[in-house]
């Protein structure tokens, strides 16, 4: 059964509206790279059907999903008009997919309303059909693709080799514990990559932008492995005290694995249907020489895993769980600072053969 862990919804303090500069940061850093796709690649006299249709997958509740759509349509329109084809310049549509549990209220109350698009939802996991055959031109998806549709069995089992006793992720863990989760991961990309390929018009393109590790770097050596670990060790605290049982920690795992480049490569060949057009390493940091701020990390990070920490844990522990994350990765600066240098978000730019 496929798992909904939406972002936390709304406009308050622990908000993923008011918490998700690194996801927009990440959406400005890629611009260049998607304009330049469209620019060059995106071949727009082959598409007979109007209006021009996109798709992000994973919206979440804004305002990233808003200025990335609009970046796409605005430089869709500049193709037409390079191309001498004002007169047959379309409309757009927008999809807005996420799960049915997303906050879709908050996205539509924060629709930009000056937009040059036709807007509506589409409620629903990308792990499976979300569209008709050949009806979408191009497609996005950014800090959506690492969740899991669900935990890897075995890491429940206690007669298992990959059981995570005292762990909640893959990070520090035995490797059978990694190869569950490569090999959720694996599946679950196929299933997402199959049901692209028939949804994309021939031509079309979709864009990812998916938190990853570089080739042969281990997740220990990564912020988001490292920030995880830490989480785990703040449960493991607060199970030592008595806050919680740490059989509670040791039934608990995240649901989110760390492609690699060459992982995502061999995914991507294997679907035949999806030709891979550009692939590389980005950093979104606007300072990545820059102090680390706890607080911010933990609020960013709450903002995105709170829904799933309260389903198993209980709201109660929420507050307490991320304040001693935010002292925790203070105290562990020096490593998150000196950590992956390479980028910690993979591009790819995929067409449709």
């Amino acid at each position: 059964m496929q798992q909904s862990f939406p972002m936390n919804g709304g406009d308050g303090p622990h908000s993923y509206l008011k918490n998700s500069h690194f996801q927009r940061q990440a959406t400005i850093v890629s611009r260049t790279m998607i304009e330049e796709a469209i620019a060059k690649k995106l071949d727009v006299k082959c598409f007979s059907s109007n209006p021009f249709r996109l798709a992000d997958l994973g919206c979440s509740v804004g305002p990233n999903t808003f200025i990335a759509m609009q970046h796409i349509v605005e430089a869709v329109e500049r193709k037409y008009l390079a191309q001498g084809l004002k007169s047959e310049m379309p409309e757009f549509q927008v999809f807005f997919n996420d799960h049915v549990a997303n906050d879709f209220n908050t996205l539509f109350a924060s629709l930009p309303t000056q937009r040059r698009y036709f807007a509506c939802g589409v409620p629903g996991s990308f792990h499976g059909r979300l569209f008709p055959e050949s009806s979408i031109h191009f497609m996005f998806s950014s800090h959506a693709l690492h969740w899991l549709s669900k935990v890897p069995e075995e890491l429940l089992d206690k007669n298992s080799p990959a059981w995570n006793r005292g762990r909640i992720h893959y990070t520090s863990g035995p490797e059978e514990v990694s190869h569950a989760y490569a090999a959720q991961f694996e599946h679950d990309m196929e299933i997402f990559l199959s049901a692209r390929a028939k949804e994309l018009v021939i031509g079309g393109m979709i864009v990812l932008i998916i938190p990853a590790l570089p080739n042969g770097i281990p997740a220990s050596q990564n912020p988001f492995g490292i920030m995880f670990d830490l989480l785990g060790a703040s449960l493991m605290d607060m199970a030592k005290e008595g806050l919680i049982s740490e059989a509670e920690v040791d039934s608990f795992n995240l649901p989110i694995h760390l492609a690699s480049p060459k992982q995502m490569t061999e995914l991507v060949e294997r679907n035949e249907c999806l030709i891979i057009e550009r692939m590389e390493l980005v950093d979104p940091r606007s300072n990545p020489a820059g102090p680390i701020n706890g607080k911010e990390c933990a609020m960013f990070l709450r903002a995105g895993l709170e829904g799933v920490f309260a389903q198993h844990f209980g709201s109660g522990i929420i507050d307490q769980l991320f304040d001693r994350l935010s002292k925790k990765i203070m105290e562990s600066s020096h490593q998150l600072e000196s950590g992956n240098k390479e980028g910690t978000l993979l591009f790819v730019l995929l067409r449709r053969k």
